[in-house]
């Protein structure tokens, strides 16, 4: 179970390496009151994206497919991840993506080499009697220039915000829906 994590952070400790870009990750977690199942689908389903962080999701949920989010689905050029691949997965337990940048951020973000780079643990938990999961997202590749430094500080509130309604929508059980 562990070893495609390992595979996935060695291959961001090497994108990175004597680059001192790791010490500017961003770590966000919440959990979740379902299982590792459906937490993973949140991130993976084109119906359940909508539900909590983009407007619009083109998921293939296979290393190599889309992993694209439109904000503003009638201009997908601008606010989405248009182009990001999948680069990792196992299923209900790791996702990872690349990322991109809104419009603010996009001269610079969109076109790094590499991209920034989203992963996201599953991990299964219990809380009492309700089976639960921690999700741990890890946002990585920021450099050091200010407007990096900016739009890290936007991404790590962003993601903050994207939990949070993640939290809800499962709460409020507005999964089955």
């Amino acid at each position: 179970m562990l070893l495609p994590i390992v595979i996935v952070l060695q291959k961001v400790t090497n994108l990175y390496r004597g680059e001192k870009r790791l010490e500017k990750v961003i770590h966000c977690s919440t959990r979740v009151k379902c299982p590792p199942e459906q937490a993973f689908k949140m991130f993976t389903d084109n119906k359940l994206l909508p539900s909590w962080l983009s407007n619009l999701a083109e998921i293939e949920a296979q290393v190599g497919g889309k992993y694209e989010l439109f904000w503003d689905p009638n201009d997908r050029e601008i606010n989405s991840t248009l182009g990001c691949r999948v680069t990792a997965i196992a299923p209900n337990r790791l996702l990872a993506f690349e990322w991109k940048g809104p419009i603010e951020f996009k001269a610079f973000m969109n076109t790094a080499d590499p991209l920034t780079h989203v992963v996201i643990l599953f991990v299964d938990c219990t809380e009492g009697s309700t089976q639960c999961t921690e999700v741990h997202l890890v946002h990585s590749g920021w450099r050091s220039s200010e407007a990096w430094i900016e739009a890290r500080n936007y991404f790590e509130n962003a993601w903050k915000t994207a939990f949070k309604n993640l939290e809800m929508v499962i709460t409020d059980n507005k999964l089955n829906q």
